[in-house]
């Protein structure tokens, strides 16, 4: 029995571990290639991109408060260290986290809203 969480991060399949969850970047597969598992019906919203602005910003925003206390140097070097910092940070944290909340559905059995649910 695989770990979906694990999987999810990982990007393979929550259902068997073995087939990859993405197609791209962020797109996830419509089926799972090694055990036929529909992914289509898998989205998670915007709950990545919240977390990840999270867990980056106070990444990013503590280290250039805590360089410019310690070092003062010039804004420009700032910039030029923070800017790319950022967008390496949150686009390499963006892929696990979308992988760790559909296997966080899958595990859960999270399913959308429907007529008898109401």
């Amino acid at each position: 029995m695989t770990n979906p969480y694990a999987a999810g991060v990982a990007g393979r399949c929550p259902n068997c571990g073995e087939g990859h969850l993405f197609e791209g970047f962020l797109t996830v597969a419509p089926r799972c290639e090694a055990c036929g598992f529909d992914l289509k019906s898998a989205d998670s919203g915007d709950g990545p991109a919240v977390f990840v602005m999270l867990i980056g910003g106070f990444i990013v925003a503590f280290g250039a408060v805590f360089t410019q206390i310690a070092f003062e140097p010039p804004i420009w070097l700032q910039l030029v260290i923070w800017l790319p910092l950022t967008v390496i940070v949150c686009g390499g944290l963006l892929r696990p986290f979308k992988g760790l909340l559909i296997a966080a559905q899958f595990a859960n059995k999270a399913r959308e809203a429907g007529r008898h649910d109401v």
